[in-house]
């Protein structure tokens, strides 16, 4: 399933060990609430979405935020990539 590759790709990427992928809730906000993420960490998960799916992402624009929101949203936005 996707969403759990996504998961734990922002496990890994983000060397959160004390959290496994069913801990986080894919509707649940990544930044601020939810997962707490900062903007160093949305460096590094852009980064590791590059390198693990190619996909090329600019840190400031507002499609960038949306993708950004959940894990659903990531989730969405590597399968709407994938069939490109």
């Amino acid at each position: 399933m996707l969403e759990l590759e996504v998961k734990q790709l922002i496990i890994d990427a983000l060397q959160l060990e004390d959290i496994a992928p069913d801990d986080i809730d894919s509707a649940a906000p990544l930044f601020i609430e939810g997962l707490g993420l900062d903007s160093i960490d949305a460096l590094e998960l852009g980064v590791a979405l590059q390198k693990k799916y190619g996909i090329s992402l600019s840190a400031d624009s507002e499609e960038t935020r949306r993708h950004f929101a959940s894990v659903q949203a990531l989730a969405a936005m590597v399968e709407s990539h994938r069939q490109k």
